[in-house]
């Protein structure tokens, strides 16, 4: 057999250049010959032909059954080439006294005996923090005895800073947040279905704290990064606090709580140099999931546009879990909660998100925030899915698998209530970082399913307030006590508030007459006392169900259901993500599990990373039950875009010298009456003089308010400003920008002049008028401007995607 020739040695350059990048990679693994003598080129090849001999999780099949339950098998491992794969730094070799060498094989030095933390300061001199002898631990520094304190007095410093900041971490997901006050109103009596308190009679009210938040960044993060984003509600009931903590996807990534520290380990920053931040463009969340391939559907709803929401007012919520209701007679049901907004969902396009997260990493916060200091209060509609025991076991998914859905065709959604946001809170940190919420927190009426993932979360969540509030009396601070009595025997703890009177402190007792007394079934809370029989056996095993084991049906359902502009959308976003993972293994594994998903969206994005197609993941299930549901039209954002009302869409209204002032101020005062949110923008702040003498106050410039932070775009007629606009650089950007993310785009007059030098299509791709480009002589505008706010309020353009504008010549 012939030798084969080794690589040019520009190939062998090339990977060795590739493999000191860390935010992405070739499509290709790098040839070996590129790994002598050059340990980050040997890291990547090694680390490549590491991750290429697991090809799927083998033991993915045995997870499901009773057959299996008792004998789980041993991990799937692949040995690694050397130990390069597992290094943090390649620098590990440079020795000093403080850092040492590296770590010894297979050993977790943490865990030897006591002898390495332990400290004894016998006959040692009192120091620093940093080792530094203190002379004097008695007095603080001052000038002269009667004198001041002084501030370079770093000893007391450093010893009160440490004592101050000795408590209170950020939540470790869903750390960014924004929250608001409002009150969800009952539409009609529930009593059918349940007893808890907000549902009782039409028109009861019932005070609500919301949070919203971003779940992998910290709190420091964007606001526009692709992400899932949390939905959680505390109601104030007059039975006790109500906390529906979901998010604005309704499945989630893995379908038992005891994943979910791998989960969130892997979509965080990588622990060796802490990057990326907010984003799951990297290679441990792509190694995770792709071994995980119960997570496919949640992907799908990741990489698309609702991972990306123009507003945390214009996205839905949903409670994720399968959750009971109980009624009087103590009959149950089954219900999923759904929050769907009244203005629509609405999404940003990626490369405008990636814009605004460096103009205002605020957006989403600040838009919550001016829109109800605006009186443009944010209200959502309740809406249930209420389903027997007996429809589930009809189901081809099991209800209580996390990441599965219950399309709207099987069980139609019912409007039950709306809740409306009607003030913005006193002190963000009071308010909006102290709340706690949990999903342990529920009122008689409701009640929980056996969702294995829903069962860690009654436990973390309280765990995880005790750590961060510091201590198990959090229930006390203001924003999270109830509005209803609290009365039981617990008593002392961190930060207690309460001072009880009496003596008593146990139950029962007669010293206090009997009081506080148990309160019954009738009143109290007690739990359903017969759960979904999942063919329960005597055993205790770690187990999921079998259908659980279905993990592409409903991905397939939700990437079929979208529109080809979404479906493009949802393609993109997985190119991006997965050009930035650098181990090509990891890559092809993705796309292995995606053709189970869709064959179509696996060959695209083959094709986008310059890879072959591979074999398809085997599967857990090899043949699943038949779906009920193929299409499922409400999984499309467009399937709600709201009742076409522009209410607090904010239009860019470019002015300069000259501007012909008539038609701009018929568009200024259409917009205004919309409930639209119009700002004068001009190349500085000041006022603008038109041609029939009338002044327009620039209140923004296109400097500090770039086109992508706006919903739509006018232009305004006369020569004159349109010359000293066109003059400008920043407005052909503004246009193109406009453009591109497919917003609405109104040119008066003279103006279409910038539209056609910033090389606008005057038409879609396909040869058809664009609805989004509304160009009118200002003499005829009362036709074009009522044409304008009709398409700010439809959804975005997207039929000219395919066709964006090219750079000026």
């Amino acid at each position: 057999m012939a030798k084969k020739a080794p690589p040019p040695s520009h190939e062998l350059d090339a990977a060795r250049s590739a493999a000191r990048n860390t935010d992405s990679g070739p499509a290709t693994p790098a040839p070996a010959a590129a790994g002598k003598g050059d340990p980050p080129t040997r890291k990547a090849v090694d680390t490549q032909a590491l991750v290429a001999g697991m090809k799927s999780n083998a033991n993915k099949p045995l997870e499901h059954g009773e057959a299996h339950a008792a004998t789980p098998p041993v991990g799937v491992t692949v040995s690694p080439p050397s130990r390069l794969t597992g290094v943090s730094t390649l620098s590990e070799q440079n020795f000093s006294g403080k850092t040492g060498t590296a770590a010894l094989e297979g050993v977790n030095a943490t865990i030897d005996t006591l002898d390495r933390v332990r400290v004894d300061s016998a006959g040692q001199k009192l120091t620093t923090n940093q080792g530094v002898a203190i002379a004097d631990n008695q007095n603080s520094l001052k000038a002269g005895a009667r004198g001041p304190a002084l501030l370079e007095d770093f000893i007391l410093r450093e010893k009160l800073t440490h004592f101050d900041h000795e408590r209170i971490p950020e939540r470790i997901v869903h750390a960014r947040g924004s929250g608001a006050h409002g009150f969800f109103e009952c539409y009609e009596p529930l009593t059918k279905f349940t007893k808890a308190a907000p549902f009782k009679e039409a028109g009861k009210v019932t005070p609500v704290f919301v949070r919203f938040s971003t779940v992998a960044g910290e709190r420091g993060s964007k606001d526009t990064a692709r992400d899932v984003r949390g939905f959680a509600v505390k109601f104030y009931t007059d039975e006790g606090n109500w906390d529906l903590v979901g998010n604005n996807m309704p499945v989630f990534f893995i379908q038992d709580a005891i994943k979910f520290p791998d989960l969130v380990h892997a979509v965080k920053p990588e622990p060796h140099h802490q990057m990326p931040q907010a984003a799951s463009a990297h290679d441990t969340f792509w190694d995770f999931v792709s071994l995980m391939p119960e997570s496919t559907h949640m992907l799908m709803w990741l990489m698309s546009d609702r991972a990306i929401p123009r507003s945390y007012r214009m996205m839905q919520g949903f409670g994720v879990h399968t959750f009971r209701m109980v009624n009087e007679d103590g009959e149950s049901v089954l219900v999923k909660f759904h929050w769907q907004p009244k203005l629509g969902t609405h999404s940003q396009v990626w490369e405008e998100a990636v814009k605004i997260s460096g103009a205002d990493p605020d957006f989403h916060r600040r838009d919550l925030w001016e829109a109800i200091e605006a009186g443009e209060y944010p209200e959502w509609e309740l809406g249930l899915q209420v389903f027997t025991e007996q429809q589930a076991e009809q189901f081809s998914f099991d209800i209580l698998d996390a990441t599965k859905i219950v399309p709207e065709e099987l069980v139609p959604v019912q409007l039950v209530g709306r809740m409306v946001l009607n003030r913005n809170p006193d002190n963000f940190f009071a308010e909006t970082e102290q709340v706690a919420f949990c999903t342990a927190h529920i009122v008689p009426g409701l009640d929980f399913t056996n969702d294995p993932l829903l069962a860690g979360r009654i436990h973390s969540y309280v765990d995880t307030q005790i750590s961060r509030l510091g201590g198990p009396n959090f229930h006390e601070l203001p924003i999270n006590a109830p509005v209803a009595q609290v009365h039981n025997n617990q008593r002392d703890g961190m930060h207690r508030q309460a001072i009880h009177r009496g003596r008593v402190a146990y139950e029962p007792n007669s010293l206090a007459g009997g009081c506080p007394f148990q309160a019954g079934a009738a009143q109290g809370f007690t739990s359903v006392a017969r759960r979904i029989d999942a063919k329960a056996s005597a055993d205790k095993f770690r187990i999921k169900p079998e259908k659980f084991a279905d993990h592409y049906t409903q991905a397939r359902l939700f990437f079929e259901s979208q529109s080809e502009a979404e479906k493009a959308h949802i393609g993109n976003a997985f190119r991006f993500e997965l050009s930035k993972v650098t181990v090509p293994a990891i890559r092809e594994r993705m796309v292995a599990s995606l053709i189970n998903a869709s064959p179509e969206l696996a060959a695209r994005l083959a094709q986008d990373l310059g890879m072959d197609l591979p074999a398809p993941l085997p599967k857990a299930l090899e043949h699943p039950a038949t779906p009920e549901v193929r299409s499922s039209p409400a999984l499309s954002l467009l399937a709600r875009p709201g009742d076409g009302s522009i209410r607090t869409r904010k239009v860019a209204v470019l002015i300069a010298q000259g501007v012909e002032g008539a038609s701009l101020g018929k568009v200024v005062s259409a917009l205004v009456a919309a409930g639209a949110v119009p700002r004068l923008i001009s190349a500085r702040l000041g006022t603008c003089v038109g041609i029939g003498g009338e002044n327009f106050a620039a209140d923004a410039t296109m400097e500090n308010a770039p086109g992508f932070l706006f919903d739509a775009l006018v232009l305004p007629d006369g020569a004159g400003a349109v010359e000293a606009l066109d003059a400008d650089a920043h407005t052909l950007e503004f246009v193109r920008t406009q453009y591109w993310h497919c917003k609405t785009i109104l040119a008066l007059g003279a103006s279409q002049a910038l539209l056609s030098e910033a090389q606008i299509p005057m038409t879609l791709p396909d040869g058809g008028a664009d609805p989004g480009l509304i160009l009118a002589d200002a003499a005829d505008s009362d036709a074009a401007i009522a044409d304008f706010i009709r398409a700010i309020g439809m959804p975005r353009h997207f039929g000219r995607e395919n066709n964006p504008p090219k750079p000026a010549t």
